[in-house]
């Protein structure tokens, strides 16, 4: 335990240590002048990358239409804003009660990825064991390089995977109210959450399908032991009262406008039709992206990960029918599942190696990154 907890630690200092590292350019605008990259902008570079302003607007205003009309200056239509789910803006909220929003939102965001990274390590230590697990973890740090991006900015992914995998933690210790419960924070935080509580469905499934409950005296035990589990699709319709109450619309998220990018058949991505989230037909990276991410999730079955592999598999199908340029972001959340499937080929020497060689590369892909997905905000007086 002793070797454990001192591997959390070193986690948790090291996943401070890169946050606030992402951040100093930015805050003391440094010039690196062999790569031609210019942090002159300041902290403004960090707050106004996508959709991190969004989410502070919905915590000042939760998601009052005549208060966002009449504070912000932001274009997007009223309606877009239940897109945003109220549990990370929620911690915004209560930093800003100290920090200047901006500032909160950036802080928010440090809390969830060195949360996300701790469990990260914990869950992994359980797994594999403290050493590799504390390898791993710092892998993750950096790995994937769009991970650095999200946990560098305002958004909402560090909570996300947090949550998932402390659920993912509970189920597999069949604590399951617990798990029920970390299930259902991430539901309020991103809606892809609802694939979770498909993945207990399915491996409760998976558990029973050779003596399949016949009648009510074999049913009665399975429903006493994980009945906690319904608390995630409550929480769910608990979700959208909120936005009956704040909105008068039930179904305000799915009417948020251009926010759904889910088309059938799969692969819609490269037969775009026009939507306009594609762009253009440079994505032979996004191949490569399913493909790595792919065989990751099928290891875990390997390495007696069943619902883990399940989820992972799940969230993956679902990923096969975005049509977003950005399927980087979109499959972020099984990212450390996917590190999980791989760890005995990260774990070797010439492997870790490279991870070494590219860890720059990673850094400045996610500062440029950063520099250029920016939203346009002239005046940040409304956001303080």
């Amino acid at each position: 335990m002793r070797q454990k907890m001192a591997g959390l630690w070193l986690v948790i200092g090291m996943s401070l240590f890169v946050g606030i590292l992402m951040w100093l350019p930015f805050v003391f605008r440094i010039v690196l002048p062999l790569w031609e990259i210019d942090f002159s902008a300041g902290a403004e570079s960090l707050w106004s990358n996508y959709d991190g302003p969004n989410y502070i607007i919905v915590a000042k205003s939760w998601y009052d239409s005549e208060t966002i009309r009449q504070t912000f200056s932001n274009p997007l239509p009223l309606e877009y804003y239940p897109a945003h789910l109220p549990f990370y803006p929620a911690t915004i909220a209560i930093l800003n009660l100290v920090l200047p929003g901006p500032w909160a939102m950036l802080v928010s965001t440090l809390v969830g990825s060195v949360l996300a990274g701790g469990v990260f390590y914990w869950f992994a230590a359980d797994v594999l064991g403290a050493k590799k697990a504390k390898i791993l973890a710092l892998v993750f740090l950096i790995l994937p390089a769009r991970w650095l991006v999200v946990k560098s900015i305002g958004s909402p992914e560090p909570w996300f995977i947090a949550f998932v995998l402390l659920s993912l933690w509970f189920y597999r210790r069949e604590k399951i109210l617990w798990a029920a419960i970390f299930g259902a924070l991430a539901q309020w935080t991103k809606s892809p959450a609802v694939l979770l509580f498909v993945a207990y469905v399915i491996d409760l499934a998976v558990r029973h399908w050779r003596k399949p409950p016949v009648h009510i005296k074999q049913l009665l035990p399975i429903v006493a032991k994980y009945w906690g589990l319904i608390l995630m699709p409550i929480s769910g319709l608990l979700l959208f009262y909120f936005y009956q109450l704040r909105t008068g619309d039930f179904w305000a998220y799915f009417h948020s406008g251009d926010n759904f990018h889910l088309f059938l058949p799969p692969f819609s991505i490269f037969a775009p039709k026009g939507q306009v989230w594609v762009g253009d037909y440079w994505l032979e990276e996004i191949i490569f992206l399913w493909l790595i991410f792919g065989v990751g999730v099928v290891r875990l079955f390997k390495e007696k990960m069943r619902t883990e592999a399940i989820f992972g598999l799940v969230f993956w199908i679902a990923t096969l029918m975005v049509a977003h340029r950005d399927i980087s972001r979109y499959i972020l959340p099984i990212a450390p599942l996917v590190l999980l499937g791989y760890n005995k080929l990260i774990l070797k020497k010439e492997v870790l190696a490279v991870i070494s060689v590219i860890a720059f590369g990673v850094v400045l892909y996610s500062w440029n990154f950063i520099l250029n997905n920016t939203m346009p905000i002239p005046d940040w007086s409304a956001y303080l």
